[in-house]
């Protein structure tokens, strides 16, 4: 489960005023991938909270290709492309279930933080362990064949 995938129905709520996904949605979609993510490789948001520790996000960047409009499904997924001592970068690509159209690729760079202190401090080995770094999109090209 290097790349953890998800479904997601389009929703009235997730429409903006041009009739299409909202950007804000695909932000929070980016988020909460990341946190079911974590969670299904056994870091839920408990066993973060024992430790006094977690993520906060330094940067997104998001490049909107194509629009979803209400009604569509699309397959949402998310890895991790690397990892540094204090941070890693995580990856997103959005794709229309009816066509395989991409639809939106992002990235986030994510700091491993005291909850406490809120500074950053080393990622631990065993959260690292978890998960396979794929680092470039030639890796997770095909995510929707595998």
């Amino acid at each position: 489960m290097s790349i953890f995938r998800q479904k997601i129905h389009i929703a009235d709520h997730d429409i903006d005023r041009q009739g299409r996904v909202n950007n804000v949605c695909y932000v929070q979609w980016m988020q909460d991938l990341a946190t079911a993510h974590t969670a299904a490789k056994g870091w839920d948001m408990a066993r973060y909270e024992e430790l006094a520790q977690g993520w906060v996000v330094r940067r997104h960047s998001v490049v909107y290709k194509r629009p979803a409009v209400l009604g569509e499904n699309i397959v949402a997924a998310t890895w991790i492309a690397s990892f540094a001592s204090r941070q890693c970068v995580r990856r997103y690509r959005f794709v229309r279930e009816s066509d395989d159209a991409v639809l939106v690729e992002a990235e986030t760079q994510w700091v491993y933080i005291d909850l406490t202190s809120g500074r950053p401090v080393r990622i631990p080995d065993e959260l690292k362990a978890v998960f396979e770094c794929i680092a470039d999109d030639n890796g997770a090209k095909d995510f929707l064949l595998t």
